[in-house]
C-alpha cells in the first residue's frame, strides 16, 4: 500500500521576497559554472556519515504544476512511487502554487522530520541555500539545480539533456521528408540551450544540410516562457506552414501548444522530459514522433536508495545515457524503422566516439 502523505501547499509570505517562478532564478543559474562532476549514480565515491537512517522519511517538493503535469514533476513522482514500493519509503509531497511557496515548502518538509528533502527544479535554489544551511542534519537533493558554495548536505541531480536531445534530433532528421525542422525553447538560458545544441547536432549528424529553425519563448527570467502554449502553437504553425515537418519543444507546459499545432498541420511534434505520448489524447498521439526523456524518476529513486544506504553526500551527480538518465521514447512505433540506427548512435555516444555539444 502506498504510504504517501500529500499536503495542499499553503500560501505563505516568504521572508526573502519573490523568487523566480517555473524553473528558477535563471540569471544566477545561467551564469554560474558547476564544479567538475563524475558521471554516474548517487552511490559513487563519497565520504561522510554512512549510518543508514532508521526510518526512510522523504519530502518531495514539486514545482508549479506538481504531480500530473506530464513533465519533470510527474517523472519525479514516479521515482518517489518506486521508492515507496521497493524501499518502503514514506513520502510527503508539497506543490508550489507560485514562486513564494518554494522556500516555505522546503521548511515545512524539513520541520516534518524528513531526513531527505528532494526539490524538483532549479527554481528552488535560493530557498534551498537558506534552508539547507540552517538544517545541516537534513539531506537535500535538487533536480536540475546548482549554486556555488553549497553546504555538504546538498546533492545536485544533473542530466545530460544534450545526449537525449541528440537522439531525438537524429530521429527528426531521419523521419523528416522536407529537410526542415524546428526547436522551440522556453527561457533562453544555458540549461535549455543544451537541449537545442544536442537536437541540432543530432539532426546535422544525419543530414548536414538540414534546416533547423530555433526560437525561444522568453529571455532568462521570463517565467511566462514555461506556460505559454498559445505562443508556442503560433510559432509552430508558422514553421509548419513554411515546410517544417518536425518540431521539438523544451519549454515545460508550453510544449502542449506545439503538439496541438502538429495535429492541425498533420505534422510531427517531439515531447520533452517524459514520454508525452502516454498523457496525450488519441489525436495527439498520432503526431508525437518521440519524446526526449530526462529520467528524473531514475535520479530520484537512486538518490532515495543511496540515502537509505547512508551513502548519499553532497555534490553534483550527472545522469546520462550510460546510467539510463536520459534517452528517447518509442511509443507509437513511429521510430521502428530507424531505432537500430538510433541505438548505434546511442552506443557511440556512450563509448565517447560521438561527443555531444552542450551549447549551440
Amino acid at each position: 500500500m502506498r504510504k504517501s502523505k500529500r499536503f495542499a501547499a499553503i500560501a505563505m509570505v516568504a521572508a526573502f521576497g519573490l523568487m523566480a517562478a517555473a524553473c528558477g532564478d535563471d540569471d544566477k543559474t545561467d551564469t554560474t559554472s558547476a564544479p567538475e562532476a563524475s558521471t554516474g549514480d548517487t552511490t559513487g565515491d563519497t565520504t561522510g556519515d554512512t549510518t543508514a537512517p532508521v526510518d526512510l522519511n522523504v519530502g518531495l517538493a514539486f514545482d508549479t504544476g506538481g504531480r500530473g503535469d506530464g513533465t519533470f514533476n510527474d517523472s519525479a513522482a514516479r521515482g518517489a512511487d518506486q521508492a515507496q514500493t521497493e524501499l518502503g519509503a514514506t513520502v510527503t509531497e508539497l506543490e508550489a502554487t507560485n514562486a513564494e511557496d518554494r522556500q516555505p515548502n522546503l521548511e515545512t518538509l524539513t520541520d516534518a522530520g524528513n531526513g531527505l528533502v528532494v526539490s524538483v527544479g532549479f527554481a528552488f535554489g535560493d530557498g534551498l541555500a537558506v534552508v539547507a544551511a540552517a538544517n545541516p542534519d537534513t539531506m537535500y537533493a535538487n533536480v536540475d539545480g546548482f549554486y556555488a558554495d553549497a553546504t555538504e548536505n546538498v546533492t545536485f541531480l544533473s542530466f545530460a539533456a544534450e545526449q537525449g536531445s541528440f537522439l531525438v534530433g537524429a530521429a527528426a532528421a531521419l523521419k523528416s521528408e522536407s529537410g526542415h525542422i524546428g526547436f522551440i525553447g522556453g527561457q533562453e538560458i544555458d540549461l535549455i540551450k543544451a537541449f537545442e545544441a544536442g537536437y541540432t547536432a543530432g539532426a546535422k549528424y544525419i543530414n548536414p544540410d538540414i534546416v533547423v529553425e530555433v526560437k525561444y519563448l522568453g529571455a532568462a527570467g521570463d517565467n511566462a516562457a514555461w506556460g505559454s502554449p498559445d505562443k508556442a502553437k503560433e510559432i509552430a504553425l508558422a514553421w509548419y506552414a513554411d515546410g517544417a515537418d518536425v518540431i521539438y519543444t523544451a519549454a515545460g507546459g508550453s510544449g502542449q501548444g506545439t503538439i496541438e499545432a502538429a495535429v492541425e498541420a498533420d505534422a510531427w511534434a517531439i515531447g520533452v522530459d517524459s514520454d508525452q505520448y502516454g498523457t496525450a489524447t488519441p489525436d495527439q498521439q498520432g503526431h508525437i514522433l518521440t519524446s526526449a526523456l530526462k529520467r528524473v524518476d531514475v535520479a530520484v529513486f537512486e538518490t532515495i536508495k543511496a540515502f537509505q544506504a547512508g551513502t548519499l553526500t553532497g555534490g553534483v551527480q550527472v545522469f546520462d545515457l550510460s546510467t539510463d538518465g536520459v534517452g528517447y521514447s518509442t511509443s507509437g512505433g513511429y521510430l521502428d524503422d530507424v531505432v537500430d540506427q538510433l541505438e548505434e548512435i546511442k552506443a557511440a555516444i556512450i563509448a565517447g566516439d560521438i561527443v555531444v555539444p552542450t551549447m549551440p
